[in-house]
């Protein structure tokens, strides 16, 4: 008996609907979330907060930290802008974020050991992420 080797259409039809979903599936999982986004965003803050105190502590001079739109930026308080470095000028990675400081005002970081305690709410479109800064100088970022 001489049989025919190959694939059959149905055969092939369901290796195609089978490829069909599994790259879906990938594109879906592709696209960045922007609650992760401004969660990393809200993450790398913290860090520079915590270098930028300790950076004050260490030669004296306080630094400020200023919202601007579509990122942020450390500046001493003698106006010059930290242009290069771990406290360079950043921007967010989220879309559109709102920020909002209690107590209002300018954010400074001051050489002194016992910091005020603050906190800054992220917020892009629908996320929100609050970092909190304790009288240690410690940043926490949580999601309220």
């Amino acid at each position: 008996m001489n049989g025919q080797r190959g694939f059959t259409l149905i055969e092939l039809m369901v290796v195609l609907v089978i490829v069909g979903i599994a790259s879906a599936a990938i594109s879906l999982n592709i696209r960045p979330d922007p609650g992760k986004r401004l969660r990393a965003d809200g993450e790398r803050l913290a860090h520079l907060l915590e270098l930028a105190q300790s950076e004050a502590q260490a030669d004296g001079q306080p630094l400020r930290w200023k919202n601007e739109a579509g990122g942020y930026r450390f500046v001493r308080a003698d106006g010059q802008m930290l242009a290069e470095g771990p406290l360079q000028p950043r921007r967010w990675q989220a879309d559109a974020v709102k920020v909002q400081v209690e107590p209002r005002g300018p954010l400074w970081l001051e050489g002194e050991w016992v910091t005020t305690p603050l906190s800054l709410r992220l917020r892009s479109g629908q996320a929100t992420v609050q970092l909190t800064r304790t009288g240690a100088g410690q940043v926490r970022v949580s999601q309220p």
